[in-house]
């Protein structure tokens, strides 16, 4: 069976070729994980493959409490889609705990 034909990115059941005994092989790149890619589906498809490419992390952003515990945020944004089975891109948020110390805190009102 061979993807000399086509390659499709993501999940496509109408992507495929016969294979060995009859049985459809694929050339979507979700056959990696499910394991029933045709025999030359790596060496046909994954020549086109593009990673993902990210840019640099953003600033963090202020606490969300000006007082007590709360969270910053801070993002990055795609520069290179993946395409043709590619690398999937990584976490583009990251969150993590703060703790607000305004000077107004723990004044009584």
């Amino acid at each position: 069976g061979g993807c000399w034909h086509q390659c499709c990115s993501g999940r496509n059941n109408a992507c495929w070729a016969p294979g060995a005994r009859r049985a459809r092989c694929y050339c979507d790149s979700y056959c990696e994980r499910t394991g029933d890619c045709c025999e030359d589906y790596h060496t046909v498809c994954r020549r086109d493959a593009v990673g993902c490419a990210v840019g640099p992390w953003g600033p963090w952003s202020g606490c969300s409490s000006p007082c007590g515990v709360g969270s910053k945020a801070r993002s990055r944004q795609v520069t290179v889609p993946p395409r043709h089975g590619g690398e999937p891109c990584p976490d583009l948020k990251q969150r993590r705990g703060c703790l607000g110390e305004h000077p107004t805190c723990g004044t009584a009102k």
